[in-house]
């Protein structure tokens, strides 16, 4: 099992000054190696063919070619898991100011509400940071996760991984569906829905 998370929004509450209102994380699960190989060279391929520099960003991408990346992605074979935080409903000092542990906290109510899929899996995260941030945080995961659960942990730079990528492009389609502001807002999370991507949508509360 190989499981790639990213996120959409921030962890700021100043909403008046243009932090997101919404956070949203998501998991993009593979059951086989193969099919994470596959979902590689598509993304990769598509990059090129659609001319994307550097990466592939949901929020820096026009319509055309979301919809091209959503369409292109469609018959691979994965599944996505999702925590959305509605910011107005938390009320801890703790979340509210440290953005560490506002990360910390919901990457990990997300991968304990994980219906299996971490078992033995190889989870890489989309983040950078020195290598004691990278050493704590895998500590961190580790004591609040099962066991048994977990194989590995690895946190890498999505410029260079074309599936933390498509994680990207997978959890801002989810965070724009809950966008009112936007008549567009369920284009792309109504495609992931269609092709049976979305296994699990997780409103916080």
């Amino acid at each position: 099992m190989l499981v790639f998370i990213d996120e959409s929004g921030d962890p700021g509450f100043k909403i008046e000054k243009g932090s997101s209102p919404i956070f949203v994380m998501s998991m993009v699960i593979f059951d086989q190696s193969a099919d994470a190989a596959e979902a590689q060279a598509t993304v990769s391929a598509l990059r090129s063919r659609l001319r994307v520099q550097p990466e592939f960003k949901f929020n820096k991408l026009d319509n055309v070619r979301r919809d091209a990346f959503f369409e292109a992605v469609a018959p691979l074979a994965f599944r996505t898991r999702s925590i959305v935080v509605q910011k107005d409903l938390i009320y801890s000092t703790a979340l509210q100011t440290a953005t560490e542990t506002f990360y910390k906290f919901f990457i990990r109510k997300m991968m304990e509400r994980d219906g299996g899929a971490l078992i033995g899996a190889k989870v890489v995260i989309d983040g950078s940071g020195d290598r004691q941030f990278k050493r704590s945080f895998r500590s961190y995961l580790r004591k609040h996760l099962d066991v048994d659960s977990v194989r590995e942990i690895d946190l890498k730079d999505s410029l260079k991984d074309p599936l933390l990528q498509l994680a990207d492009m997978c959890v801002g389609a989810i965070a724009r569906s809950y966008r009112t502001d936007r008549a567009d807002s369920n284009r792309w999370m109504s495609q992931l829905k269609r092709h049976r991507k979305i296994e699990n949508v997780w409103k916080f509360r």
